[in-house]
């Protein structure tokens, strides 16, 4: 009668501790052994190269490049002027008769831009080379004044 006190249940519990006992040690040694406690302070260091790279040996001095800290652009870099004229030229990528819209592709910066069947003037279609401006509408910019080129 002696054993009645361990069960089944009992037993794998204590598998089951004992399994994880061997594994947090076996983490435990694996953080000693790759601890960098006693390194040395240049054996810590991290460099990055000319192309950004993260690199353990030291850059070279000869390959160092003088920077101007009036030259380093801060936020949304200002575009150039583009050209006045307001009449672009484009391609159809999309437009869908039943629903009434479309997209229209930007040669120029190839962009794409909204475009709305009130704003077309004939009948379009998708491939078809349009003229058309841009315009603002609630939701951004939109083509507006599209005609067949």
């Amino acid at each position: 009668m002696g054993r009645s006190q361990e069960t089944f249940g009992k037993k794998e519990k204590e598998k089951k501790k004992a399994q994880k006992r061997k594994v947090k040690a076996a983490k435990k040694e694996e953080r000693k052994s790759n601890n960098l406690k006693g390194a040395s302070l240049e054996e810590m260091y991290v460099y990055v190269d000319e192309n950004g790279q993260l690199t353990d040996t030291p850059p070279d001095p000869t390959k160092k490049k003088k920077i101007k800290a009036e030259d380093i652009a801060l936020g949304v870099p200002i575009r150039e002027a583009e050209d006045n004229d307001p009449i672009r030229k484009g391609i159809v990528d999309f437009f869908n008769d039943a629903k009434g819209f479309g997209f229209i592709r930007d040669l120029g910066t190839q962009e794409k831009y909204f475009v709305h069947i009130n704003d077309v003037d004939g009948d379009i279609k998708e491939n078809n080379k349009v003229q058309f401006e841009i315009g603002r509408n609630q939701k951004g910019l939109a083509a507006i004044n599209v005609k067949k080129a």
